[in-house]
């Protein structure tokens, strides 16, 4: 991961690795009028950058291309609390939608879910694709603290 802060409880690889093996949604986050939005979505983690699709017409795809910058948090629900979040530029494209969607549906849905995953692809066309290049990123993880307690 790119700009890593020196406080994040992670190191790069560990950061690394949590991205890749993961298979929790991106929450990102982008200002809406005066509010910020909050939107969860699939993401592939590769080369140091976050790749998400969105529908062109979707409230997040607008924001992001007015934007052009946004929040993200990838972090379980359940304790012990750990995770990534950071802060990020963002690079639209309508190049390898297709690539990218086949690659988010085998990892998040794999072979459940074929009528989800035909309706996305049918729709393919009207995807773009986000890069999510982080400027400022840390990583926090609690297990420590965390193990005895009683959760």
């Amino acid at each position: 991961m790119k700009n890593l802060s020196s406080k994040s409880d992670w190191t790069a690889a560990q950061v690394q690795q949590f991205l890749e093996s993961t298979k929790i949604p991106i929450r990102i986050a982008a200002m809406d009028g005066g509010y910020p939005l909050i939107c969860s979505v699939w993401h592939r983690y590769r080369d140091g950058n976050l790749r998400i699709v969105s529908h062109k017409r979707s409230k997040l795809a607008n924001l992001l291309q007015q934007a052009g910058r946004c929040a993200f948090e990838i972090a379980p629900n359940d304790p012990p609390y750990c995770g990534v979040r950071g802060k990020a530029d963002v690079v639209v494209s309508d190049e390898d939608a297709e690539a990218l969607l086949k690659h988010l549906i085998a990892r998040y849905l794999g072979n459940s879910n074929q009528g989800l995953a035909n309706w996305l692809l049918g729709r393919v066309e009207d995807e773009i694709v986000f890069t999510l290049c982080p400027t400022w990123a840390t990583s926090w993880d609690y297990g420590g603290r965390m193990e005895n307690a009683d959760v």
